[in-house]
């Protein structure tokens, strides 16, 4: 049900209203819903997030980033979109599920419009999966005709 406020000692309905996160949320998960339509048995226990910004390694590192990041290499250096964390263990032994990590602001600032950041969301959340799955993302989400 819409929110609503009083004015003048009526109640008065308003949209409800999100927040760029929580619009932005929202679009990572169409795109996961859209990959588990074809792909939720092998993306059962995958988690996903959403961060604001990625951690910049220091200047000279070599390499930059590791190859699990997916990064816009077009605006004078790696500005990391997305990374997948393998399943792995802890350090104190607990077993972790692999995780893909989608950078919001990167994103944000790369798209001209919501449904060129829809794209980009589905591009890099799609990337990140056919290296989980050790498939080409052509295969992951093959183009529409």
């Amino acid at each position: 049900m819409p929110a609503s406020v009083a004015v003048a000692g009526r109640e008065v309905r308003v949209p409800l209203s999100q927040t760029r996160g929580e619009r932005f949320d929202d679009l990572v998960l169409d795109a996961v819903e859209h990959l588990e339509e074809r792909w939720g048995k092998q993306l059962e226990g995958v988690e996903f997030a959403v961060e604001d910004v990625p951690v910049i390694p220091p200047r000279g590192s070599e390499p930059p980033y590791d190859e699990d990041v997916v990064a816009d290499e077009t605006a004078g250096g790696a500005v990391p979109l997305g990374r997948l964390l393998p399943a792995a263990i802890d350090g104190s032994g607990e077993a972790t599920p692999p995780r893909v990590v989608v950078y919001r602001r990167p994103l944000e600032a790369r798209a001209a419009d919501r449904i060129d950041l829809a794209d980009l969301v589905l591009d890099v959340v799609v990337d990140q999966v056919a290296r989980l799955l050790g498939l080409d993302p052509d295969e992951v989400d093959p183009p529409s005709a």
